[in-house]
């Protein structure tokens, strides 16, 4: 369940304001179409964060629980930093121009706008801390679900009440807490 739980809670938080949050925004302002976006965000996040997963579970397995270790803590000491760096989407970017149906364009732009994202690089990191590995993937695609499907449905109005700043701040503190936490278990 720790895995399942931090992982949500540590997805949802970092996704706040994040790019792909952005891209959710605009594709429901584009098509109106909630439900359709929402089930492509899902299908996106799953084929994404179980790789993600899957290559930090193979990573662990590769360097070992010593190196690993500080390479986890010196991670989520990074994404501390990170976290606090608001995205951007480029408007020329954000949707593409191709002719196909919301669900799929969806499902495309979303695993795409994911690669190398802060939430993708989290859950390699949590993957490789943690098993069962179903677990942390679920989480990680829970928290993306809890980020983004209300952004789908209530866009406009949660971006004028939410402040994100505040929501960087303590995806930050989160972060700066589970890195020091590695570091000190890798002494």
């Amino acid at each position: 369940m720790e895995a399942f739980l931090l992982s949500t809670g540590v997805v949802a938080l970092a996704e706040m304001g994040d790019k792909t949050q952005l891209l959710s925004l605009v594709l429901a302002a584009r098509f109106k179409r909630p439900w359709p976006i929402v089930w492509g965000i899902l299908l996106a996040t799953l084929l994404n964060h179980a790789l993600a997963g899957a290559v930090g579970a193979w990573v662990m397995a590769t360097v070992g629980p010593d190196v690993m270790r500080w390479v986890l803590g010196a991670s989520f000491l990074a994404m501390a930093v990170w976290v606090l760096i608001p995205d951007k989407l480029d408007e020329t970017d954000a949707v593409p121009r191709r002719r196909m149906g919301v669900f799929l364009l969806t499902t495309w732009t979303f695993f795409l706008a994911e690669m190398g994202d802060k939430t993708q690089i989290a859950t390699v990191a949590l993957g490789a801390q943690y098993e069962p590995l179903l677990a942390v993937v679920a989480g990680t695609t829970l928290g993306m679900m809890l980020a983004n499907a209300p952004v789908v449905f209530f866009g406009e109005a949660i971006t004028r009440r939410v402040p994100i700043q505040a929501v960087h701040r303590v995806a930050a503190l989160i972060f700066l807490a589970l890195g020091l936490a590695v570091l000190w278990s890798a002494r």
